[in-house]
Parts: structure tokens; sequence; C-alpha cells
């Protein structure tokens, strides 16, 4: 078990979280691999559940964070939009602001916490 403590940041509308930690990553693996596919495979993820996060995502902005393109002789592909940069930039600013903000209080969450698994602790 890793010591590491930090909150999770996420922005709900309604009963669906329109992004959050893992949705942000996807954005980035999206980003960077040119692909919902290739990014879910990063992800260890099923096509089906990054394609499910993406559709969520596209349907709580007031425009789509990602965009597709279908195969054909040159492939198909995805790409973040403008709106889903913005979105991205101003989630990893937020859980910057919010763990900078937080960090006292998981100091004394930590002094608080069992930070090791009772097998580390017999030893």
């Amino acid at each position: 078990m890793t010591d590491h403590l930090q909150p999770r940041l996420r922005i709900l509308l309604a009963e669906a979280i329109a992004v959050g930690p893992g949705k942000a990553e996807l954005l980035r693996h999206i980003r960077e691999k040119g692909s919902i596919s290739a990014a879910a495979r990063a992800m260890s993820m099923s096509y089906r559940r990054a394609w499910l996060l993406v559709d969520t995502m596209n349907h709580c902005f007031l425009a789509p964070l990602v965009g597709t393109a279908t195969g054909g002789s040159h492939g198909g592909g995805a790409h973040l939009t403008e709106m889903g940069e913005e979105i991205l930039k101003r989630y990893e600013a937020m859980e910057s602001k919010a763990n900078a903000a937080l960090a006292p209080d998981i100091a004394e969450f930590r002094k608080l916490m069992q930070l090791h698994t009772p097998e580390e602790n017999a030893s």
C-alpha cells in the first residue's frame, strides 16, 4: 500500500461525473495517442468503457470535448477539441489548487491513518 494521500476532485452535473481524475487521464491519453482505443489500452480499459466515458463528457458540456473521425483508407481517430483542451487545462489547474489548499489537512490525516498493510506492520 502506498502512503501517498491525495484528494480526488470530481465535477458533477446532476448524477453524472462530468470530469474527474480518470476522465482527465483519458483525455490526456486521447490527446497523446490520437485514438480512443489506444487511450483505452494505455489505461487497461475496454474500448466500450472509454467510449462511454467520452460520451458522458461530450454530453455534459456545451460542446464536445473529444472529436472523432470514422475509419476508412486513412483510418479513424480522435482528438481533443478546443473545448476539451480548455476543460482539461481548467480541471488540472483546479486539481493543483485543491491539492495545495488541502496539503495541511492531508498531513493531519496521514498522522491518523494506518499507512501499511497488516503484513508490513507484523515485520
